[in-house]
């Protein structure tokens, strides 16, 4: 089963490539590319780990508000990049709520003050509170283990994980709006990653909000609610409410240039192919 839009994957210029749509609720439009195939996720990790982390808030293990990261930061902070923590490196660079620092590091530290709240290694949480109840038996994570970005998934899997997202049974559906189209933070300044600096720099709580950023890796026909994350591995996953429809697509080669130029035109086509 494929949507026509999804074969022009074929002509990225990438070693293999991988993509799916599926609807709010739950209906697969079709994926092309060996979907089964496990690629590296890189910073699509993060939506996984909020909802692991937004799993443990709900079952009273944390608080959004207390206490997290550098002094005067919170969960809420990290979650939105606003915690003041460098990229890539445990180094405070500005006041929490000031700036939209995108930051790995913040997401290192989430999932160690996870970690401690629950007594259990955050990897092994995000398989017990997520990846195992939505059947994501290729998902995990690797390596070092970073909830940023060492994630390993498939098509398959992130669908069932988009489709979670748009009809929430792991979550109460009002945490979920609270973090896929609530911007935390509001008017905060900052880069958002390979389209430089946006103001604002909108983002929920582990999900980027497209809003009115320009230039972005989303298409010139996607709502300004749509959200999700993209990584530098060359993947993305974005889910547009008001199209009640979501994207992945995984592949082997870095994200750049030919990203920057391809994925916007994949999802106006995909778009328009799911009305």
């Amino acid at each position: 089963m494929a949507l026509s839009s999804l074969a022009s994957i074929e002509n990225w210029p990438v070693p293999t490539a991988a993509a799916g749509v599926v609807r709010a609720d739950g209906t697969v439009l079709g994926t092309h590319g060996p979907a089964g195939q496990r690629f590296p996720l890189a910073s699509v990790t993060k939506p996984l780990a909020a909802y692991a982390v937004l799993v443990a808030y709900e079952e009273g293990a944390i608080e959004l508000d207390e206490p997290a990261g550098p002094a005067g930061s919170t969960v809420r902070h990290l979650l939105a990049h606003t915690s003041g923590l460098a990229f890539d490196e445990h180094r405070v660079t500005a006041p929490p709520g000031e700036r939209r620092l995108y930051s790995n590091a913040g997401f290192e530290q989430l999932g160690d003050h996870v970690a401690k709240a629950t007594d259990i290694a955050f990897a092994e949480y995000l398989r017990q509170a997520v990846l195992e109840p939505l059947g994501m038996a290729s998902t995990s994570l690797e390596g070092s283990r970073s909830p940023a970005k060492d994630g390993v998934s498939t098509v398959e899997d992130l669908l069932r994980f988009a489709a979670e997202v748009q009809a929430p049974r792991l979550l109460d559906p009002r945490t979920v709006a609270e973090a896929t189209l609530t911007v935390h933070y509001p008017g905060t300044k900052g880069v958002l990653p390979g389209y430089g600096h946006q103001n604002p720099n909108d983002w929920g709580l582990g999900f980027e909000i497209r809003d009115g950023k320009s230039p972005h890796w989303t298409g010139s026909s996607s709502s300004p609610r749509t959200f999700g994350h993209f990584g530098q591995a060359g993947t993305f996953l974005w889910v547009d409410p008001d199209a009640r429809t979501a994207c992945v697509a995984l592949t082997d080669r870095a994200f750049g240039p030919w990203a920057v130029e391809a994925w916007p035109v994949f999802t106006d086509a995909v778009l328009a192919d799911s009305v």
